[in-house]
């Protein structure tokens, strides 16, 4: 027992072992106690436990040769959260909190995806749909490693930020977000990024059913649906879901 040990793991769900001994008491994590405000009430949260989800802000749905614009779609509320999320982003890495892009990044055989996920991105089957070239770049369509998948130039991701693919609006089915967000001991999340009616609810909405203290950054989130969509999405979280903030109170959190 009294032999050096290695760790195992990620903290706080890491092990300690050697040949004959393992401690599998897990460290834990020194609180960082901040008050939130919210739209709805005032929060004490542990930005220990604390991680931020950035879904989607990607060329395809961000930039004017991505495929929402190919198919006529007017990107330009989809890029509102871009400077926003510049200035609270470098804030999170300040006070040690993960970023965590969540994106879709398909396999290129396309082979988990359903016929009735290929009909959202090309209802007729004869346009530009997942894994098609675009027609101004030849970059496939929310492919992994493509340009059209990438997060748009102006968002720069660091080494430390972790990436996860998703394949569906929601980023927790069929990936490894949920073993990484409990592997982190994170129970809260701030969402931010587009769709908000679509992606981000939907990854927002499965959090919460999972256990996840969720909150919405309303001014690094966007969607290019109409108002009501934008609306509807604001009112759900708060009555269902969870809490609506903006980057400034974050900011706040941290810093007092």
């Amino acid at each position: 027992m009294n032999l050096p040990t290695r760790k195992l793991g990620f903290a706080p769900n890491n092990w300690q072992v050697n040949q004959t001994f393992a401690d599998i008491t897990r460290p834990q994590k020194t609180p960082q106690p901040a008050i939130l405000a919210t739209e709805t009430k005032t929060l004490r949260c542990d930005l220990s436990k604390v991680a931020i989800i950035v879904i989607d802000m990607q060329n395809d749905f961000c930039h004017p040769d991505g495929w929402l614009a190919h198919i006529g779609v007017d990107v330009t509320p989809a890029r509102q959260p871009i400077v926003p999320l510049q200035q609270l982003l470098s804030q999170l890495r300040a006070a040690g909190i993960p970023i965590i892009w969540l994106n879709w990044g398909n396999r290129p055989d396309l082979l988990n995806i359903s016929a009735g996920l290929l009909h959202v991105y090309n209802p007729t089957g004869a346009g530009i749909g997942l894994g098609d070239p675009l027609p101004s770049n030849g970059s496939q369509v929310l492919m992994q490693g493509s340009w059209a998948a990438a997060v748009v130039d102006e968002l720069e991701q660091l080494p430390e930020d972790i990436r996860v693919d998703k394949y569906r609006m929601s980023g927790f089915w069929d990936t490894p977000l949920d073993s990484i967000l409990r592997n982190l001991g994170i129970t809260t999340i701030f969402f931010a990024g587009v769709n908000a009616d679509q992606c981000v609810l939907s990854t927002l909405s499965d959090a919460n059913f999972l256990g996840y203290d969720c909150i919405l950054v309303k001014d690094c989130t966007a969607t290019t649906s109409p108002e009501y969509c934008w609306l509807a999405t604001l009112y759900n979280v708060e009555q269902c879901f969870g809490f609506v903030t903006d980057s400034s109170a974050i900011v706040a959190a941290i810093h007092h």
